[in-house]
């Protein structure tokens, strides 16, 4: 990605969006609209579920990636099967953070991995399974690749961009993947020292647009002015005096809100994406659980490992995480009984070695809901006489 030329093509939308692959996918088993679910497998993952959280993948992105479409995009009904599948080169990383966008509306599209010009095993039977149904905005192509010719397709208006170090950390730039898939904004990946005249360029063709800048603190000043020149630029993340590393970050990502754009979760009743900091590529995998269902934001674990046996127990998931699920920890009272709760739901992507199952233990535990405890209920007002 040194080359103006493939920054930018991964920068907007519309080079997000890239030449379709034609009506080719093959057709499910026995033929129709669906086919029996794809036996993705997980190598070692027991697919555990526990009354709070949803396990979903295995040990490598491509079988996360499948498992995540499939989970939302069965393929059994003409209703659950998506019109397009994104393939991305599981070795491009820019490429698949910028593909994020086109898992939010109108298409929402699953990403799935391909090696090279070959699709793994568990690529290929998701995208037999589903069988996509061809996407119009897309010029009826059933796959999306990336690499190619950008086109945009109809639909999507970009007013909203999301603005990134393409040589950031990556575990630093993960949870965008969710927020683009949630608000359709498309990322920019930039130069952190330099803005290239192809990218100017493109940012001045959308006529002063709103840019939020994840990470600002891997951005020059000289491109942070650049930028504002260019568009209202937004800070959030490292750098804005809110987050210090990648699970605080993802952190800062949740909470965040400006006007319409932003997760902004402060209290109980939403999905949350549970990915391991150093599987970048689970990022842009779990995107589309940040569009569809429970829609929720990306939360990274730094430890997959079991807490040590020691005489004193320790949850084995970062103390600002837990900080934060505390807060967001549904409780209920004898005014509030627990069928009226807003419940929080966990999504962990990847095997045990991604997350481990003592981990999602513990997760499941934060996300319980419980009775709220006697000291911060609110007090009885006297009733009027």
């Amino acid at each position: 990605m040194n080359a103006s030329g493939s920054r930018l093509l991964t920068a907007v939308l519309a080079s997000a969006v890239l030449a379709g692959c034609g009506k080719t996918a093959p057709s499910p088993p026995g033929g129709g609209s669906g086919g029996a679910i794809a036996q993705v497998s997980t190598e070692g993952a027991r697919g555990l579920s526990t009354k709070n959280t949803t396990r979903l993948g295995g040990s490598d992105p491509a079988i996360d990636a499948a498992a995540v479409a499939r989970a939302v995009y069965p393929g059994l009904t003409a209703s659950t099967r998506p019109r397009a599948v994104v393939l991305v080169d599981e070795h491009d990383w820019p490429a698949a953070l910028a593909a994020s966008a086109l898992a939010s509306a109108p298409l929402g599209a699953p990403l799935l991995y391909s090696e090279g010009s070959t699709l793994p095993a568990a690529s290929a039977q998701a995208l037999s399974a589903m069988h996509p149904t061809g996407a119009t905005p897309a010029g009826g192509a059933q796959g999306i690749r990336i690499g190619g010719a950008p086109a945009t397709p109809a639909g999507y208006r970009t007013s909203t961009l999301i603005v990134l170090a393409d040589d950031a950390p990556p575990a630093l730039v993960m949870p965008a993947a969710g927020l683009s898939a949630e608000s359709g904004a498309p990322i920019l990946l930039v130069d952190s020292t330099l803005l290239p005249a192809a990218t100017a360029t493109e940012l001045a063709s959308l006529h002063q647009p709103t840019i939020y800048v994840i990470d600002p603190s891997a951005l020059s000043n000289r491109v942070l002015s650049e930028l504002a020149h260019l568009g209202l630029v937004k800070r959030l993340g490292n750098g804005s005096g809110e987050a210090s590393g990648p699970v605080d970050n993802a952190i800062t990502v949740a909470r965040f809100a400006d006007g319409a754009f932003g997760w902004n979760i402060h209290e109980p009743g939403h999905g949350l994406v549970f990915a391991n900091l150093s599987r970048p590529l689970d990022a842009p995998a779990a995107a589309l659980l940040s569009a569809s269902g429970d829609f929720g934001p990306l939360l990274l674990l730094d430890d997959s490992s079991p807490p040590a046996r020691t005489s004193t127990p320790r949850l084995s998931i970062p103390p600002a995480l837990i900080s934060y699920l505390s807060d967001i920890k549904p409780a209920y009272s004898p005014q509030v009984p627990p069928v009226r709760v807003a419940y929080n739901h966990g999504w962990l992507i990847g095997d045990e070695r991604a997350i481990s199952a003592v981990t999602q233990a513990e997760i499941d535990a934060l996300l319980e809901a419980s009775p709220r405890a006697a000291a911060t209920e609110e007090p009885s007002l006297p009733l009027a006489e």
